[in-house]
């Protein structure tokens, strides 16, 4: 089933390098240049179209470069604030609140030999860090949503992190 795109902005594209290896993630509108200007090719198609008076174009899901970019390996992301709150979605790891303004929060707290990692590392609002203090979650009843995890790649685009991905991306992603 076809579905008319509303903005040529509101969707994303995956972009694949030559070697199928994902690079980014780009606007329909930027995807649509590239193909044009043959620097990249279909891959494969959303179901969204963009219609013309003459012509309808199928919306690509995922482009892949004809030429290989070369960069340096990434063997792994970053931790910092930024990236534990894009990791978490900016979503409160015990209640679930979504908020731009949390804290980052230790989950075997460092007065006990916690480490400031991936593993350890919780986006928190500040109502459960408040109650959590210096103990473990199973110490102030509370319980984790999601067990925290070292990201193993984690796209970068002007418009921040893409909260749900397209499922046809997921064979082209990193496992983990």
């Amino acid at each position: 089933m076809e579905h008319v795109l509303p903005s040529l902005n509101a969707s994303r594209v995956l972009i694949l390098n030559a070697s199928y290896e994902p690079l980014h993630v780009c606007s329909v509108k930027r995807a649509v240049a590239l193909l044009m200007h043959e620097i990249a090719e279909r891959v494969e198609d959303s179901d969204w179209v963009l219609r013309s008076p003459s012509q309808t174009f199928a919306v690509p899901s995922v482009i892949r470069l004809k030429r290989f970019i070369k960069r340096p390996p990434r063997h792994r992301v970053a931790f910092n604030r930024k990236n534990v709150l894009r990791r978490d979605d900016h979503t409160c790891q015990y209640c679930g609140i979504r908020s731009n303004d949390l804290t980052l929060d230790h989950v075997v707290p460092r007065s006990r030999s916690g480490t400031t990692s991936w593993e350890n590392v919780v986006a928190c609002c500040h109502r459960c860090n408040a109650h959590k203090r210096d103990r473990t979650p199973a110490e102030a009843r509370m319980q984790l949503k999601r067990k925290p995890f070292a990201p193993r790649f984690m796209f970068s685009t002007a418009y921040g992190v893409i909260p749900t991905i397209d499922p046809i991306w997921e064979k082209y992603l990193p496992r983990g």
